[in-house]
């Protein structure tokens, strides 16, 4: 073995020489940057190039080593990130934070996949075991090696005190809360609001597709909700982040429509390129590292590009020889709350059907840095784990969720179509997709394009999954549709298919399969369709400007209705004025989008709330959904009763005049010097900044720099008002633009880099470029790579 290092470190010294490679032996280098590496579990030699975006091409002589190879290399580049991912989904925190944590891994593990692991690896394939127990003994073969070389720790584990933890096979598909699939918060949100009002008019809140009222739940009483019915459920679910030396939840968005993802593909005849064009852009939280990294993985029969999960083999997004794919979230309703009548003369059973089931209950040890372990119960019905108990009144509140059946850890159902060479292969492997339910879109090297939903979507037997049911039995799942049930499309004669979580069942689809309900604001979708539809054909540049277009359908709309408005003061004069040129264009520089912005926000959107819905309701329902408000804005005969229309020019111009005086107060009284992205920006936040000292904060951290786009454009950019800013908080963190065949000229960027190691060339390099719409090439032939090399490890079979 030393003989073979020896050789193979002098051919990559001379390598490096002649193409300028960085290759350093491990003798002489205190960290794993690169050089030659033996690695337990491998099974052949592995080339591991990065090029000079630090993208990994993992080259090896088997699939199975390819996956091996890129856990080693997850964790070389991302050990913290894919460490915190692991301790937070299986309920590890207090093993190294302490007990304040004990109830968060509580609630972690509540929500586990704890069925039979054999079904579980076969709902994913022949290859779905194979690949997750080689991508956990790469990973583990990085930590081992760590212990070798302490100096190469990553700094987040010495400044926090703690050391990585070692992984297993079932770790990679257990974990379902990165499933972003749910809408168990809007049911509650819906049963509180009609508690106190119409549930009618929760179309306010939001706009059900089809057209559809929400079913009375009989044996159900909304106003007896406990308040914190979900506490649990959100403890799980929601993100972590240190916060003045503690660790807290991070809380996500849960209005219908917060996130998004855009993707589309173009056939031949609509491109100048005569190839099929494919881009995507998947929606996520903002943050470093990104939530996706890109990758390559080449072995015999495997040769895959694009970006995946961190912490899972494979990958989701990209293409291999013959074709591409992408994919956005079809907002299916994969979940349902459980609301059980407990025996008061003994709380271990709930009632069901004609008498009374037991709650299975699990006791497990939480390990507790720097104590004993303690002991929490867990308790589960025939539905899923119990979430909440109220014992006062007898009730138990449980989740039932497609993502916890087998077959559904998120993402992972990918490596079915890894090696896809045609349609008709690639939607034969969504069929059996499960989370979250997605529009995957596909273009081929034949010249083929589509569209196949994916997703396990339950049949709902009397209710259709809008409010809480009994548990009780009379509201059951009758199984699941099969994945051949599910809206897809091949060839269509406009020559594009396009999705961005939009209402998009096609009108011929049957009525009887209620697939959901909610559905993200179609501005973003109709945005893509103009701009496609505008000229017979695109280039990839025009597909990577479509992904940065910054451009609001919604403000041509309300700027018509604002066209003929008059004055009533000057500060509304001057609001007017500068809407009324405005190009609905939401650059950082722009003057008019900083004022559209906190006008729809905090004062027109808040002000058709109070307007329409009685003070209980309104009180529940901050921002209205912005398809139901152009609606009202519009046809205001329907929504204000008598003199209608002069009710409606009141509301736009008081709160019109009081935005401006906002923006105003926020930005100084020079409206020439208003910029959006003086108010809205970009900052990507390590989670464990706060735990450190300000200099190393200001290491880990990215930005902050100004920010442009808003919920509704295609760049879409999420972001909430704290009082003294717009937050950027969510968007594409990650984009790709496939140019179909000639796949060197595809185009990619992640940000803020591809590492999450603070001291790596490649944690903030992307940023600038992503900020201004630039982009790195996704480097596929071995020549191309080869030419764009700056690392090479050679991984060894040890």
């Amino acid at each position: 073995m030393r003989r073979t290092t020896r050789v193979v470190s002098r051919t990559l010294a001379v390598l490096g020489l002649l193409l300028g490679l960085v290759v350093v032996t491990p003798a002489s280098s205190g960290s794993a940057r690169a050089g030659v590496i033996p690695v337990p579990g491998l099974r052949g030699p592995v080339n591991l190039v990065v090029d000079r975006w630090g993208v990994p091409h993992i080259y090896a002589q088997s699939a199975r080593d390819a996956f091996l190879a890129q856990g080693f290399n997850a964790a070389r580049d991302r050990l913290f990130q894919i460490d915190l991912w692991l301790r937070k989904g299986t309920g590890r925190l207090a093993e190294v934070f302490g007990p304040d944590y004990v109830e968060q891994d509580r609630a972690s593990r509540l929500l586990l996949h704890r069925g039979d692991i054999e079904r579980e690896w076969a709902s994913y394939g022949p290859e779905a075991k194979e690949a997750a127990t080689a991508f956990a003994t790469g990973v583990n073969a990085y930590v081992e090696w760590l212990a070798g070389h302490p100096t190469a720790l990553p700094e987040e584990f010495e400044q926090l005190g703690y050391k990585p933890k070692r992984w297993t096979p079932e770790d990679v598909v257990r974990i379902r809360l990165h499933g972003l699939s749910y809408n168990l918060p809007s049911e509650v949100e819906r049963a509180r609001f009609a508690c106190v009002a119409d549930v009618k008019l929760d179309r306010v809140r939001v706009r059900l597709e089809p057209e559809h009222e929400p079913a009375a739940i009989e044996g159900f009483d909304p106003c007896t909700l406990p308040e914190d019915v979900l506490s649990t459920y959100n403890l799980a679910r929601d993100g972590v982040q240190f916060v003045d030396g503690r660790l807290r939840a991070v809380p996500v968005d849960r209005r219908p429509g917060a996130g998004g993802s855009n993707n589309w593909a173009l056939s031949p005849s609509r491109t100048t390129t005569g190839r099929p064009i494919l881009a995507n852009d998947p929606h996520r939280g903002i943050g470093v590292p990104s939530s996706r990294y890109v990758a390559h993985l080449n072995a015999p029969g495997l040769d895959i590009i694009g970006a995946g999960e961190a912490f899972a083999p494979g990958i989701s997004i990209g293409h291999n020889q013959n074709a591409g794919f992408g994919l956005t979230v079809f907002p299916a309703d994969q979940e349902d709350l459980y609301v059980y009548e407990l025996d008061p003369a003994d709380p271990n059973r709930y009632r069901y059907g004609d008498g009374w089931e037991n709650v299975t209950r699990v006791t497990e040890k939480i390990p507790v840095a720097g104590g004993a372990d303690q002991a929490v119960e867990l308790a589960f019905t025939r539905h899923g784990p119990v979430i909440k108990v109220d014992a006062a009144h007898h009730r138990a509140y449980a989740v039932r969720a497609a993502w916890l059946e087998p077959g559904m850890s998120p993402y992972y159902g990918s490596l079915r179509y890894l090696r896809a060479k045609n349609f008709t292969e690639f939607q034969q492997a969504v069929g059996h997709w499960g989370a979250p339910p997605l529009n995957h879109v596909y273009a081929d090297t034949g010249g083929d394009i589509g569209w196949v939903v994916g997703g396990l979507v339950p049949k709902r037997v009397g209710f259709d999954g809008l409010l809480p049911v009994p548990g009780d039995g009379r509201y059951e799942w009758n199984g699941f549709y099969a994945g051949a049930d599910l809206p897809r499309s091949h060839n269509p004669e406009r020559g594009f298919v396009a999705t961005a979580n939009e209402y998009n069942l096609p009108p011929d689809y049957p009525k009887d399969r209620q697939l959901g309900f909610e559905w993200a604001e179609p501005s973003r979708y109709q945005r893509i369709v103009e701009v496609l539809s505008a000229k017979p054909k695109h280039s990839l540049a025009d597909v990577t400007a479509l992904q940065n277009d910054q451009l609001t359908v919604i403000a041509r709309r309300v700027a018509e209705l604002i066209r003929r408005l008059p004055a009533d003061k000057p500060s509304t004069e001057a609001a007017l004025a500068m809407l009324r040129g405005w190009d609905g264009v939401e650059h950082p520089d722009s003057a008019a989008a900083a004022l559209f912005e906190v006008w729809l926000a905090n004062h027109l959107g808040p002000g058709f709330v109070a307007l329409v819905l009685p003070a209980p309701a309104a009180e529940l329902v901050y921002s209205p959904d912005i398809t139901v408000l152009l609606e009202a804005l519009e046809n205001p005969e329907r929504w204000f009763g008598p003199d209608a229309r002069e009710v409606r020019d009141g509301l736009l111009l008081a709160t019109l005049s009081s935005a401006y005086e906002e923006v105003e107060y926020r930005l100084g009284g020079k409206p020439a010097d208003w910029k959006w992205g003086n108010l809205q920006r970009t900052r990507f936040n390590h989670p464990a900044a706060g735990q450190v000292a300000p200099e190393v904060a200001e290491k880990w951290n990215v930005g902050p720099f100004p920010r442009g786009g808003s919920w509704n454009t295609v760049d879409v950019s999420v972001s909430f008002d704290f009082g003294s800013e717009f937050a950027h908080l969510g968007g594409a963190s990650f984009r790709m633009a496939l140019d179909v065949g000639n796949w060197d000229a595809s185009q990619v960027i992640n940000t803020p880099g591809q590492s999450g190691d603070p001291n790596s060339p490649h944690y903030r390099d992307l940023a600038d470029r992503w900020r201004t719409g630039k982009y790195v090439p996704m480097l596929y032939s071995r020549a191309a790579v080869l030419a764009n090399t700056k690392q090479v490890f050679v991984l060894l079979p040890k």
